[in-house]
């Protein structure tokens, strides 16, 4: 059929897969503040549970993931974009990825080297079956449960990874904590430069991107909190965590968030 009612209709169906593509914010240079401001929160926080509190890495580790979970089935059920949802959901990511990391490099002894090869196997193996099943790894297709589902676990993942590629740089590679940070913040101004003015995917660019900022945020909150002897500010671990917090509160408050398409073509990948 075709004419008025056939495009109403298309009309309908693409209202309804904007609604869907509404429930994750537009990647804007404000998504990547907040974005390592959070992963510099999941390291501090994810600290401050497993060394100050002392709670162990198994057992922070065990708690962050129970958190995740909850606010992953949330984000899923979700008709829309929710500001402080999405965001609580991605610091629970990143606080998990931050205890499991440091669970698995240290309480398992796997070590930093292993343990980041390892996790790379795994993300790659999420975003290549992510591919297989819908051709594609572009966040614009997160529309339906079970690619939002492949979008959470590849965001997790590279989290995880990001904590064990940042503690790696900074401990087995060598560079510190401060060096670390300068190295991973360059290779994002890399990215950018990628972005703005060359023809690479911007989708395989913003997981690039999104899996830098991860380590950046990790070796700058080991820089706040580590002790001045292991080359860090021995900052308080509570302390930094608030003030973190308190910042990416602010910005989600004052600064302009909406959701929206990505700067990814969707087809893309």
């Amino acid at each position: 059929m075709t004419g008025p009612l056939n495009g109403m209709v298309d009309g309908h169906a693409m209202a309804a897969r904007d609604l869907a593509l509404s429930k994750v914010p537009e990647v804007t240079l404000v998504f990547w503040i907040i974005k390592v401001a959070a992963t510099t929160l999941g390291e501090t926080g994810g600290d401050t549970v497993t060394m100050t509190l002392d709670w162990g890495y198994l057992a922070g580790t065990a708690l962050f993931l129970a958190v995740l979970m909850a606010l992953v089935a949330a984000q899923i059920a979700a008709k829309r974009f929710h500001l402080f949802l999405y965001w609580a959901t991605i610091v629970a990511s990143t606080t998990f990825g931050t205890t499991m990391a440091d669970f698995a490099d240290r309480s398992l002894g796997i070590g930093y080297t292993d343990g980041t090869t390892l996790l790379f196997v795994c993300l790659m193996a999420v975003l290549a079956l992510w591919y297989w099943s819908e051709g594609t790894i572009s966040v614009n297709t997160v529309s339906t449960p079970k690619v939002e589902a492949f979008y959470w676990a590849a965001i997790t993942f590279s989290q995880t990874l990001g904590t064990a590629l940042g503690d790696w740089a900074a401990d087995t590679g060598g560079l510190g904590y401060e060096d670390g940070a300068l190295i991973f913040a360059a290779g994002i101004a890399v990215i950018a430069g990628l972005y703005f003015w060359t023809r690479v995917s911007p989708v395989l660019l913003f997981w690039a991107a999104f899996i830098l900022t991860r380590p950046l945020g990790a070796t700058v909150g080991d820089f706040l909190d580590k002790p001045v002897a292991n080359g860090g500010l021995a900052l308080s671990r509570p302390l930094a965590s608030a003030a973190i917090a308190a910042f990416i509160l602010v910005c989600l408050l004052v600064l302009p968030q909406r959701a929206g398409r990505h700067p990814a073509a969707a087809g893309a990948g």
